[in-house]
């Protein structure tokens, strides 16, 4: 097949920046688009999964939707990476807390991706891979937030396959020092490492497993800036 537009993004070449910030939510992207952009230009509708470019303090930049789970955003990703010359990805997407410390509205910025997926197999590794953040882009995170104030903690998320667990496992995890649940970091930096990119994970916390806090729908795509402001420092 041709390289582009490929099966799930129908941009040409040169219609997506660089540095691209992804939702699972596309509504969450066409709003990045609104609040940030100058002069955005959709570049995808396919499957309804949104994606814009325009500028940011004079700098180009894309912002696109990703979908839930591994499976989708390592499509996304993965064309992105290597079909569309896209060398940095930054996800700004909602987690469950499992920290007594991190709660709704507080930001996880992932240095590491604990997973339950077997997304790693294709790599048929001799061992265990343990997915990491770029370094660069996690510092200049952190950074940001110690300048503009915003509460965050920086450590492991488990990237897990299931939302809805038969057997719940977040206290094994929350003993190994996990921070938060989400389901796309570990699956995004591997895709990253594969192409030899750069990716971070940042996200507000929406709910938490310990005490029961939550957030509405509306309030997730529209209300979770701070991790936006954070993304947009980055480009």
């Amino acid at each position: 097949m041709a390289k582009t537009p490929t099966p799930h993004i129908g941009a040409q070449p040169g219609e997506i920046a660089e540095t691209v910030i992804m939702s699972g939510d596309p509504l969450r992207a066409k709003f990045m688009a609104e609040k940030f952009l100058d002069n955005p230009v959709q570049f995808n509708n396919v499957r309804g999964m949104l994606g814009f470019t325009g500028t940011h303090d004079g700098k180009r930049v894309s912002v696109m939707g990703h979908g839930m789970g591994m499976p989708s955003i390592g499509i996304y990703s993965y064309e992105l990476f290597n079909f569309y010359d896209v060398k940095t990805i930054v996800r700004v997407g909602s987690a469950g807390s499992m920290h007594p410390d991190l709660h709704v509205g507080d930001l996880v910025i992932a240095m590491g991706a604990c997973t339950d997926s077997n997304y790693v197999g294709q790599y048929e590794l001799p061992g265990s891979y343990a997915p990491i953040a770029n370094f660069d882009l996690l510092r200049k995170a952190a950074d940001t937030c110690d300048r503009l104030g915003y509460r965050y903690k920086v450590g492991n998320v488990f990237s897990s396959d299931i939302f809805y667990s038969e057997h719940p496992q977040h206290e094994k995890w929350m003993k190994m020092g996990v921070l938060a649940v989400e389901m796309e970091a570990a699956a995004l930096y591997m895709n990253a490492a594969r192409s030899g990119k750069q990716a971070l994970t940042i996200c507000t916390i929406s709910d938490h497993l310990l005490t029961g806090e939550v957030t509405t729908a509306e309030e997730r795509q529209t209300t979770f800036t701070h991790m936006m402001d954070v993304a947009f420092s980055l480009i």
